[in-house]
């Protein structure tokens, strides 16, 4: 009977875990992201912009800068690591001066969300002559959802 107990215990506490992790990866993020990036097909201007998935499970996310001067949406899959990220952050990919937002990540959670490259981005990696990109990471803040 306590082994049962325990099992049951165990297993509930793993799904509360994964649940948390879950939502600790849909919330949004803000970042000042110094410099022209390209998200899917859209090129926005240096700023600060907030990050969050179209609707929870969503594999949308939108883009939209807190001034109300930018926003895209773009399709993103999953993504994840083996431990938690310490912080928020947003990862780009660098062919010379130009930007692609690659990735998003949030701060307690191994789940985060990747785009695919855009035709853009094949663009400038054959521009580059296979050179590898180079990786930017940008660190964000989460925000709780109804600020």
């Amino acid at each position: 009977m306590k082994n049962t107990l325990c099992r049951i215990t165990g297993i509930l506490a793993l799904a509360f875990l994964a649940t948390t992790e879950v939502a600790r990866a849909q919330e949004p993020v803000v970042a000042n992201i110094p410099f022209q990036f390209t998200a899917g097909a859209m090129t926005l201007r240096a700023g600060e912009y907030r990050v969050q998935k179209e609707r929870d499970y969503s594999s949308a996310l939108v883009i939209r800068s807190t001034d109300g001067n930018g926003a895209t949406m773009v399709m993103t899959h999953a993504a994840s690591i083996n431990a938690p990220q310490a912080k928020s952050k947003l990862v780009f990919h660098r062919y010379g001066n130009r930007y692609f937002l690659t990735q998003v990540w949030s701060a307690g959670s191994s789940l985060g969300r990747e785009l695919p490259k855009s035709a853009k981005e094949k663009e400038q990696a054959l521009a580059a002559h296979n050179h590898a990109s180079d990786q930017v990471t940008i660190v964000a803040r989460l925000v709780t959802s109804n600020h």
